[in-house]
């Protein structure tokens, strides 16, 4: 089993941010490599603003290179919308490779608006970055006041493959300032770049 991590999100754009936060979860979750899966639209944020899939991948490939990270808008391939979903098929289509999903702690904190939320807690092993400003909200949530009980310790996070389901880790690393939404507003244009 090839032990994969992966990373949803819009990617609008791609930053060193989220190669940061995923190289170090790959070193704490010792994975081979980490797949960004790049929404052809979720459907949590709105669609304006939202840049063309293909220049947020193109962003994604450019962020990603020479690390083992696949940029990948695979859901766009598998028609798929929501997370539970895609987790199902890959899991099917990719059989020797065990899947870790990667989110932060903005996510958590909203985990529990996402369609079948426990059904995907349920599939797959959940590793939660955090996230300064989101963590407080994110412990106090709903999803984690079910999750809590499955809760792992960080110490144990290398081991993750062994976890039965449900299993949640939360993990801490330095954080990055950057983020999609000051980019954006320094640069409105920056997909062009990209087209």
């Amino acid at each position: 089993m090839i032990p994969t991590g992966l990373l949803g999100g819009s990617f609008n754009p791609a930053h060193r941010g989220h190669r940061g936060i995923t190289l170090a979860a790959m070193r704490a979750l010792a994975l081979e490599e980490a797949w960004w899966l790049v929404s052809p639209g979720n459907p949590l944020k709105p669609a304006k603003g939202m840049a063309p899939l293909a220049a947020r991948l193109a962003s994604a490939r450019t962020v990603a290179r020479r690390a083992p990270i696949r940029a990948t808008a695979i859901e766009a391939r598998l028609d798929t919308r929501y997370t539970v979903d895609t987790i199902r098929k890959l899991q099917r289509r990719y059989p020797k490779r065990q899947f870790v999903w990667i989110m932060g702690a903005d996510n958590l904190a909203q985990f529990h608006r996402w369609r079948d939320w426990r059904g995907i807690a349920r599939a797959i092993p959940i590793a939660v970055v955090a996230r300064p400003g989101y963590d407080g909200r994110a412990l106090a949530g709903p999803a984690m006041a079910w999750l809590r009980r499955y809760r792992r310790p960080r110490s144990a996070a290398n081991r993750w493959t062994t976890w039965s389901l449900p299993a949640l880790v939360l993990l801490r690393f330095r954080p990055d300032p950057t983020s999609a939404t000051g980019i954006r507003a320094g640069d409105p244009d920056w997909h062009r770049r990209f087209s």
